[in-house]
C-alpha cells in the first residue's frame, strides 16, 4: 500500500531502524538481509530527503527529523495493528483475540492464573502467550509488540496508561529446621547467612529486592542464584540459607513445604505491582473485559 508515493511497509522498516540504531540488529528484526536493510534505509532517505541515521564514531544517531518522525510512525504502526487485529465481532464468547502479556512467573501464580481459569470459562478462543520482563519491556509496548505488562510502579511506562492492581510486602524464608535461627530473624542474621538470590534472562537482571536492599545500603552474601522465585522455597529446604520473595508467593510454598517465613529485618518500601497497556486499547471492548477481569482477580 502506497500513499502520496510511500510505501507503508517501509515505515515498519524505519520504526526498527529508529529503534535499533545498528544496521546489523534491524536487520535480523526485519527478518532481511544487512545489504537489504542498507537499499531500505536510502530508500526512506530519498523519500524524506534527509538521513534519517547519520555515523557517529561507531554509532549511528537518529537525525533531527528522524527523532520527530519516530514517535509518530510508531502510533500509526500500533493503530494499524489493532485495527487489523480487531475483529467485527466484540463478544467475549465468540472472541479468537489473542493477547501478548509480559509478566514474572511471580504474577502468573498468584493472579494470572486465575483469571486464565475464569477467562476459559466466558470466552474460550481467547488465547494468550506470556513473556518473561526484560530491559526491552517498555519499548515493546510502546511499539505494540505486547498488549500488557504487568510489573512493579517503577517499571511502569511513563508514556502509557497503567493502574494499580495490588500492593505487595517482601518476607524473608528459610528451611524450617535452620538452626542458624531463632524465634526471630534479625539483622545480624540477615547479614550473617548466605542468601539465594534471583536474576532474569541472559541480561542477569536482579528481582526488584536487591534493589532496594541497595538502596537501603545494604549487600546480600549471595550463594545460589537462581533463575525464578518458584525455584527459591526448594532450594532453601536441607540449608542454613534464606531468601527474600513476595510474601503472597511465600504463604503459597508454606502451606505445602517446611518453611518458615520471617518479617524482613529491615524496612523495604512497599511494592505497588501494576498493569499496562497502550492507549489505543483504551475502547478496545474485549481488551477492556480481559482488563476488568484482571482487577476483579486482583481484589
Amino acid at each position: 500500500m502506497r500513499y502520496q508515493h510511500l510505501d507503508l511497509n517501509l515505515l515498519v522498516a524505519l520504526d526498527v531502524l529508529l529503534d535499533e540504531q545498528n544496521i546489523t540488529r534491524a536487520a535480523g528484526r526485519l527478518h532481511m538481509t544487512q545489504s537489504a536493510t542498507s537499499g531500505v534505509l536510502n530508500r526512506l532517505r530519498n523519500y524524506f530527503e534527509d538521513d534519517l541515521l547519520t555515523q557517529v564514531g561507531r554509532k549511528m544517531m537518529p537525525t533531527p527529523l528522524a527523532r520527530e518522525l519516530h514517535p509518530s510512525v510508531r502510533e500509526i504502526l500500533f493503530k494499524i495493528h489493532t485495527s487489523i487485529a480487531r475483529r467485527p465481532i466484540d463478544e467475549p464468547a465468540t472472541s479468537k483475540r489473542h493477547f501478548r502479556i509480559m509478566a514474572s512467573d511471580y504474577v502468573i501464580n498468584v493472579m494470572l492464573k486465575d483469571v486464565l481459569q475464569m477467562v476459559h470459562q466466558e470466552a474460550p478462543n481467547i488465547t494468550f502467550a506470556f513473556l518473561s520482563p526484560d530491559h526491552q519491556s517498555a519499548g515493546m509496548l510502546n511499539r505494540g509488540e505486547i498488549d500488557m505488562i504487568a510489573a512493579p510502579e517503577r517499571f511502569m511506562p511513563v508514556d502509557q496508561p497503567s493502574a494499580l492492581l495490588f500492593e505487595e510486602q517482601f518476607v524473608c524464608v528459610a528451611w524450617q529446621e535452620n538452626a542458624e535461627i531463632g524465634e526471630t530473624l534479625t539483622l545480624d542474621d540477615w547479614m550473617r547467612l548466605g542468601h539465594i538470590a534471583v536474576e532474569f534472562g541472559r541480561e542477569r537482571i536482579p528481582g526488584l529486592e536487591e534493589t532496594l536492599f541497595a538502596e537501603s545500603g545494604l549487600n546480600r552474601r549471595l550463594e545460589v542464584v537462581a533463575n525464578s522465585y518458584h525455584s527459591l522455597p526448594h532450594l532453601l529446604i536441607g540449608t542454613s540459607r534464606i531468601a527474600t520473595m513476595h510474601r503472597r508467593l511465600a504463604a503459597q510454598y508454606g502451606r505445602h513445604l517446611p518453611l518458615r517465613i520471617f518479617p524482613v529485618p529491615v524496612e523495604l518500601p512497599v511494592m505497588r505491582e501494576c498493569i499496562g497497556w497502550h492507549r489505543s486499547l483504551d475502547r478496545d471492548p474485549i481488551f477492556t473485559w480481559l482488563k476488568d477481569k484482571i482487577f476483579a482477580s486482583a481484589l
